[in-house]
C-alpha cells in the first residue's frame, strides 16, 4: 500500500507539472565537440578543436565586434612547457551578414567547422588543456553561451577524443544568449534551414530579373522593335513552322547571352568575392555609385551606350543564316538596347551580387532575359496579337523616368549600409526616410503631370493606368511620413537603417544602451524602463515582492540584451493595442537578463546543483535559473506566475502571433484570479 501510495503521488505531481509546463521546453545541445592533434615535427604540433553542429544551428565565430552576440573563444592554460604560435584559425570561412539589431556585421559557422592553434614546445608535454566558450542559434531561438573545459592530448601521430554527453549537460548553463542574425539583412538573415533559405533567396533573385525583363520589355529602346523583328520571322522565314522555329531559336539566344553574362560576372569577381560583396563596405559604395548614375541616365542627363563598332559587328553577322544567323541578331539586340537596358541588367546584377551567391547573377540574368524573350516568341508564333499591342508613345519615356525614379531610391540602402559599417552617424534612419520621401513624392508629382522633364512631352490628360500608379507611389509617400517621428514602419523595416539612429523617436521600442548600463550599474535598484515605456524589474525576488504588494500576476522575460528575436517579439508583439494594455495594468513584469556579465558578489556566488557549474554573474544566475525550473535554456521564453512564482499556465517561447500572445496573458490573468 505504501509503495502505491508513493506511486499515485508521484503521478499526481508530474500530472501537475505537465499541466503548466512548456511542451516545446527542453535542454537543447546541438554542438558536439572534438578534440585532436597533428604533429608537425617533434616540436610543433597543430591543436585541433572541431565542432559538429545540428541541422539548422549556427555557432558564431570567433571575430565578431565588441557590441554584438558572443564570439566563439578559446583560452590554453598557461604554461611555461609550450608556447601559442599565432592565433587561432577557422575553417571554412563564416558566413556574414549586417544585422540591424547589432549595428555591426555577424558571422557564424554551420554544419561543421574546425578551429586550429599551432603550438611550439619547450619541454615534452602529454596534453594541452583550456576552456571554450561558444554560442548557437537558430531561426527561433539561441541558447546562452557556453564554457567547456577541453584537454588536447599530444603525441606521436594524431590522436582525437570527443567530449561526453555529460560534460555538455554540465555546460549547458554557463553564461549569457544572444539570438538569430537575421540576418540580417536583417540582413542577412540566419535559419533553420540554409539551403531552403539559400534557394528562397535565388528564386527571389529569379523573380527580380523577370520583373526587370518586363521593365525592359516596355523601355523605348526595345517596345518599338517588336513589330519589326516578328516581321522578320513571318515573312523572311519563307513558312510559319519554320517562322515559329526561328523565334524559338532567336528566344533561347536571348537567354543564352544573358546569362553568360550573368556567369561571366562569377568568374571576374570569383565566388569568394561575391560571398563577401554582401558585408563589403567598398562593393556597397560601389554599388551606390552605379544605380545613382543608372537612374539619373534613365532620368534622361545622358544614355549609356556600348561602341558603336561593336553593334556594326554584331549587326554583320546577324546577316548569316542558320543559327548563327538568329543569334547574332539576338546579340545586336542586347547591344543596340543597352541604352536602356544596361541601368536595369546594371541593377540586378548589383542586387545579385549584393546577396553574396555565386549562382546569383547567372539566376538574374536568366530571370530577366526569359521575361525579354517570351514575347518575342509569343508575338512570333501569333502574330495577330500585335494587333492589340498599345503604340509606341510617350508613355514609354514614363516608364523609363519612372524606373530611374527608383533606382535612385534603391540606391541609398547600399549608401546606408557603408554608413552603418563605418559607424559615420551621419546616414541615420531619419535622413534615409527624408531622402525617400522626396524621391516618390517628386514621383508621384512627375507620374501626375506635375513635374516635366526636357524631353517629356505634354501631358493633355492621364490615363487610367498612370493616374492608379501615381495613386499607389503618393500613398507610399504618405505612409513614410510618421516614420519621421519614429514610426516602426514595418511594411518597409527591411530596408530602412536601425530604429535606434533614429534622431527623433516618439515610438522608441527598443532599450537603449543607457538603460543597460544602468541597469549594470544599479543591478538591484528596483523598477527600470523597459520598451514601449512598460516598467519591469530586473531582479526575481523583487519582482515578485512588488507582484505580492499590488496583487498581479507577474510575467517572467527570459531575455538578453543581445537577443535579436527578443527584440522581434518587443517591436512587432508587444506594441499591439490589446497586448500592451495587459502587460501595463494586469501583470508585473520580470526581465531577467541572461547574458548580463555584471558579476555577483562573493556571498551570492553558488555552484549550480543542476549543471554542477560556478555561477558568477548575473547572467549565469538567471541562465541557471531558467534551466533548473523551467527546463528549458533558449530565448525568449515568457512565463505566467503567481506571487510565489507557481507557474500558473504553459509558458510560451517566440511567436509572433500577436493572436496567440493575447490569448496568452488572457488565460494567465483568468488563471491568476481564479488561484485568488
Amino acid at each position: 500500500m505504501k509503495r502505491l501510495l508513493v506511486l499515485a503521488l508521484a503521478l499526481f505531481f508530474f500530472n501537475a507539472q505537465a499541466q503548466f509546463s512548456d511542451p516545446q521546453a527542453k535542454i537543447y545541445d546541438p554542438v558536439k565537440w572534438s578534440y585532436s592533434s597533428e604533429k608537425i615535427n617533434d616540436k610543433e604540433f597543430n591543436l585541433i578543436i572541431t565542432a559538429k553542429i545540428e541541422k539548422g544551428w549556427h555557432l558564431y565565430s570567433q571575430f565578431i565586434e565588441e557590441g554584438g552576440p558572443v564570439p566563439t573563444s578559446f583560452k590554453f592554460k598557461q604554461s611555461a612547457d609550450f608556447k601559442l604560435i599565432g592565433k587561432v584559425s577557422e575553417s571554412p570561412k563564416a558566413v556574414t551578414a549586417f544585422d540591424n539589431n547589432f549595428d555591426m556585421e555577424i558571422a557564424w559557422h554551420k554544419d561543421q567547422v574546425v578551429f586550429k592553434q599551432g603550438i611550439s614546445l619547450k619541454n615534452p608535454l602529454e596534453s594541452i588543456s583550456g576552456v571554450l566558450e561558444f554560442m548557437v542559434c537558430n531561426d527561433e531561438r539561441c541558447l546562452p553561451p557556453t564554457e567547456i573545459e577541453f584537454q588536447i592530448p599530444l603525441g606521436t601521430t594524431s590522436a582525437s577524443t570527443t567530449i561526453t554527453e555529460s560534460q555538455t549537460q554540465d555546460s549547458v548553463s554557463s553564461a549569457p544568449i544572444v539570438d538569430s542574425v537575421e540576418a540580417a539583412i536583417s540582413l542577412i538573415p540566419s535559419s533553420s534551414n540554409n539551403s531552403s533559405k539559400s534557394e528562397g533567396s535565388l528564386w527571389a533573385i529569379f523573380l527580380a530579373g523577370f520583373i526587370g525583363g518586363l521593365a525592359a520589355f516596355f523601355m523605348p529602346c526595345i517596345y518599338p522593335m517588336i513589330p519589326m523583328t516578328v516581321s522578320f520571322f513571318t515573312k523572311q522565314s519563307g513558312s510559319r513552322a519554320k517562322g515559329i522555329r526561328s523565334a524559338i531559336i532567336y528566344g533561347i539566344s536571348i537567354i543564352i547571352i544573358y546569362v553568360a553574362l550573368g556567369l561571366l560576372i562569377t568568374l571576374i569577381f570569383g565566388a569568394s568575392a561575391l560571398n563577401e560583396a554582401a558585408s563589403s563596405a567598398t562593393f556597397n559604395l560601389l554599388f551606390f555609385v552605379a544605380l545613382i548614375i543608372f537612374g539619373i541616365s534613365f532620368l534622361g542627363a545622358f544614355e549609356i551606350t556600348l561602341p558603336s563598332s561593336l553593334v556594326n559587328k554584331m549587326d554583320e553577322k546577324s546577316n548569316q543564316s542558320g543559327f548563327m544567323g538568329l543569334f547574332f541578331m539576338a546579340f545586336t539586340l542586347a547591344l543596340v538596347s543597352f541604352s536602356c537596358t544596361g541601368p536595369i541588367i546594371g541593377t540586378l546584377l548589383v542586387d545579385a551580387v549584393s546577396k553574396g551567391s555565386y549562382l546569383g547573377p547567372a539566376i538574374g540574368m536568366l530571370g530577366f532575359s526569359s521575361a525579354l524573350a517570351i514575347p518575342f516568341t509569343l508575338f512570333a508564333i501569333f502574330p495577330s496579337w500585335l494587333k492589340e499591342m498599345p503604340k509606341s508613345g510617350g508613355w514609354l519615356n514614363t516608364v523609363k523616368v519612372s524606373l530611374g525614379f527608383l533606382e535612385i531610391a534603391l540606391a541609398f540602402k547600399f549608401l546606408s549600409n557603408v554608413d552603418l559599417a563605418y559607424h559615420w552617424g551621419i546616414f541615420n534612419r531619419d535622413i534615409f526616410l527624408i531622402i525617400w520621401i522626396v524621391v516618390f513624392g517628386m514621383w508621384a508629382l512627375y507620374l501626375l503631370g506635375k513635374l516635366r522633364l526636357s524631353h517629356d512631352a505634354e501631358i493633355n490628360f492621364l490615363s487610367l493606368p498612370r493616374l492608379f500608379f501615381a495613386m499607389f507611389i503618393l500613398g507610399f509617400t504618405i505612409y513614410m511620413i510618421p516614420g519621421l517621428w519614429g514610426a516602426p514602419l514595418k511594411g518597409i523595416s527591411a530596408w530602412l537603417p536601425p530604429q535606434t539612429t533614429q534622431d527623433f523617436d516618439l515610438y522608441s521600442n527598443a532599450t537603449s544602451p543607457a538603460a543597460k548600463t544602468e541597469t549594470q550599474e544599479k543591478k538591484y535598484a528596483g523598477l527600470f524602463h523597459a520598451p514601449h515605456g512598460l516598467d519591469a524589474f530586473y531582479d526575481y525576488e523583487e519582482g515578485l515582492a512588488y507582484a505580492k504588494t499590488v496583487n498581479k500576476p507577474v510575467l517572467i522575460d527570459f531575455t538578453g540584451w543581445s537577443c535579436t528575436n527578443c527584440r522581434k517579439m518587443e517591436a512587432s508583439v508587444w506594441p499591439d493595442k490589446e497586448v500592451l494594455r495587459r502587460l501595463q495594468e494586469d501583470y508585473v513584469l520580470i526581465s531577467l537578463y541572461v547574458d548580463d556579465k555584471t558579476e555577483l558578489s562573493e556571498n551570492e556566488k553558488y555552484q549550480s546543483a543542476f549543471s554542477g557549474k560556478k555561477v558568477n554573474s548575473i547572467g549565469q544566475k538567471w541562465s541557471d535559473f531558467q534551466a533548473s525550473k523551467f527546463g528549458t535554456n533558449s530565448q525568449p521564453y515568457y512565463v505566467i506566475a503567481d506571487h510565489e512564482g507557481n507557474t500558473l499556465i504553459a509558458p510560451q517561447a517566440f511567436n509572433l502571433d500577436i493572436n496567440n500572445y493575447r490569448k496568452f496573458l488572457e488565460s494567465g490573468k483568468i488563471a491568476f484570479d481564479k488561484k485568488k
